[in-house]
């Protein structure tokens, strides 16, 4: 068994990171298991350099354990870089901003375990393959975790933006960031195509399209994912008022709102399981959160991709 550790150089200087390598180090000597570490050069050169592992190693024979050190949009390009090499097995530590799709195993500290995750089992998990286009642009892929459109989306974008601010982490830079665009009250005008021939076509104020639970470093919008079922979850609340999202965001964070059975009696929230699906922008275009990750588009496919690849979960600290 072969074992990588994807690391971004950039963010050497993190106290997470300095402490999970000294740790690794040290559980790998106990437990007698040799690993290497690469660390990418630019963006985009992860994805290619584990691509290309994966193809030695399919000749060789040879199993292989990917690690990424980063978040959700890290996994993402594990995801792409090694999809359709059934002797890869991927694992997350999680040295990223929102670190959500881990959330759906476990918690950080059980992944930042260095020991435990190098005697961990792989889970197969399904991924939703897309397929975008924008200006005669095509993009195609796969999401591990989650798409956003609307609100959670302009979230994203504005707290990649207010993080940056001095003195401003992850979770407050997130809650500013629902404020301002709950003043703005930003979502999308979309077309949504669902396999069954019904289409919801208009405002909403968000759309999510799921394969995990959580997003926006642990809000709970999409309670009832489950990771290998053959199914996406497709979450849509439609253009409410602020007060009445004021109200329902505590719930919808908690990932209780299903509860609520009266806003979906009311036509407030729709919840569904897909195989397929088709969103296309009202207008010129619409933006697309992709496992954290923000493009602009017009037009994307949805499918999802049953049993797509294995994830290392964490070993019970009792086998360590």
């Amino acid at each position: 068994m072969r074992h990588v550790f994807i690391r971004n150089p950039g963010a050497g200087g993190s106290r997470r990171y300095r402490d999970f390598f000294e740790e690794l180090q040290q559980a790998a000597q106990e437990l007698q298991i040799s690993y290497e570490i690469y660390e990418t050069r630019a963006p985009g050169d992860g994805r290619i350099y584990i691509n290309r592992i994966c193809r030695e190693t399919a000749v060789r024979g040879e199993r292989l354990r990917i690690y990424g050190c980063g978040g959700d949009g890290t996994l993402h390009e594990l995801v792409n870089g090694a999809y359709g090499f059934d002797h890869v097995e991927i694992g997350m530590i999680p040295l990223g901003t929102g670190n959500d799709y881990i959330r759906n195993y476990g918690t950080a500290a059980d992944f930042l375990n260095a020991g435990r995750q190098l005697a961990g089992v792989s889970q197969s998990s399904d991924l939703i393959h897309y397929r975008a286009e924008y200006r005669g642009a095509v993009t195609e892929g796969y999401c591990a975790n989650m798409f956003n459109i609307g609100f959670d989306c302009n979230v994203v974008d504005m707290t990649d933006r207010v993080k940056r601010l001095p003195l401003i982490g992850g979770s407050l830079a997130y809650l500013i960031s629902v404020c301002v665009i709950l003043i703005k009250k930003k979502g999308a005008n979309l077309r949504i195509e669902f396999a069954d021939g019904s289409v919801k076509d208009g405002p909403v104020l968000l759309s999510a399209i799921a394969n995990g639970c959580f997003c926006g470093g642990g809000v709970k919008g999409v309670p009832e994912s489950i990771l290998d079922d053959g199914l996406m979850d497709v979450s849509i609340v439609n253009d409410i008022s602020r007060l009445l999202f004021l109200r329902l965001f505590p719930s919808y964070a908690a990932g209780t709102h299903l509860r609520k059975k009266h806003l979906v009696e009311r036509g407030i929230i729709r919840y569904s399981k897909e195989r397929s699906l088709v969103i296309t922008a009202n207008g010129e275009h619409l933006r697309l959160c992709t496992d954290g990750e923000i493009t602009t588009q017009k037009r994307i496919e949805f499918k999802v991709v049953k049993h797509a690849f294995r994830f290392i979960v964490p070993a019970d600290p009792a086998r360590v």
